[in-house]
Parts: structure tokens; sequence; C-alpha cells
């Protein structure tokens, strides 16, 4: 079988054809490689980061001072009580927050209210305590001639300026 000149011509034709099988496979790769476009390789380096103007949490202004910035930068402590600006000299600002609690009509009213009963509890007080003082006054005496008799006259003026406190009886 092996010496039959028919199954050795055979055997080439077949193993000519899986060679062009796979030259024409390979060739169809090479083309597709052409036309696919392979990404380009980027490579990028992070030299400062780059969330410089974010708003950061801290602790105590120790923890600012150690912070490296490179544009003006927020620091908010942990209770939003405080906050600590830095620019990049390393220049610290310190600012106090108070939380601004809107207020409607009712409520302005009633601060209002409540500021001339403050008010009102003053002026009472001041009173009460006007009326229990007594203060000695300075006097001052001038005598004068009285001409025509010849007399001489004393009169008594007061130089100390005294509350008379006044109620109103309605």
């Amino acid at each position: 079988m092996y010496n039959n000149p028919y199954m050795n011509n055979y055997n080439q034709q077949n193993m000519s054809d899986r060679i062009d099988t796979q030259i024409a496979q390979l060739q169809q790769m090479k083309e597709q490689m052409k036309h696919t476009q392979q990404p380009a390789i980027n490579q990028t380096f992070q030299l400062a980061p780059n969330n410089n103007h974010t708003m950061k949490y801290v602790n105590t202004i120790d923890e600012v001072n150690k912070e490296m910035v490179y544009a003006d930068t927020p620091f908010f402590s942990k209770d939003m009580s405080v906050l600590w600006v830095k620019n990049a000299k390393g220049d610290v600002k310190s600012y106090e927050l108070n939380e601004i609690v809107a207020k409607d009509e009712r409520d302005l009213l009633i601060d209002a209210l409540m500021l001339q009963i403050e008010d009102l509890k003053g002026r009472i007080n001041n009173d009460a305590n006007d009326t229990n003082v007594v203060t000695k006054q300075d006097t001052t005496n001038t005598t004068i001639n009285d001409e025509p008799n010849g007399n001489a006259t004393q009169t008594t003026k007061s130089t100390s300026i005294s509350k008379i406190s006044r109620s109103k009886k309605e």
C-alpha cells in the first residue's frame, strides 16, 4: 500500500491542500490585523494631586499645617465649627462657622417680642433700683448782698442731678 503511486500522489495533494488552507487563514488574519486599529499606548504621569480644590475634613490645625496644597484649599473641622483656608505659600486663615437657621414670619415676630420683654424687664429692674436708693445731694451756698436793705441773702442750689421715677397710672 505504501508503494502504491496513486496513494503517494493523494497524500501529497492532501498535504498541499492543507498547507494552502493554512496560508489562506494566515493571510486572512494578516488582513484583519491591518484593518483593526490597535489602541495607542499612552503613559501618563501624575506629578501633583489633581483634587486640590476639594474640601477636606481634619481634627486640628496641626493636620492642616502638615497637608501640602497647590491652591487655596478649605479644611473643615469634623463638627463643622471651624474653617481653615490654606494657600500654596502655606499661610492658614481660620474662620468660625455658625449655622444660619431660616426663620419664617412667626419666628421673627416671636424674637422681636422676646427682645421687647427683655427690654421692659431691664427698665423695671432699673426703676426699682433707683427708687430704693437715697443719694446725698451736693449743695452750693451763695451769699448775695441785698442792696436796698443792706442785708445778706443766702440761697442753696443743688449741683447734682437725681432721677425722679414717676409711675404711670392708667
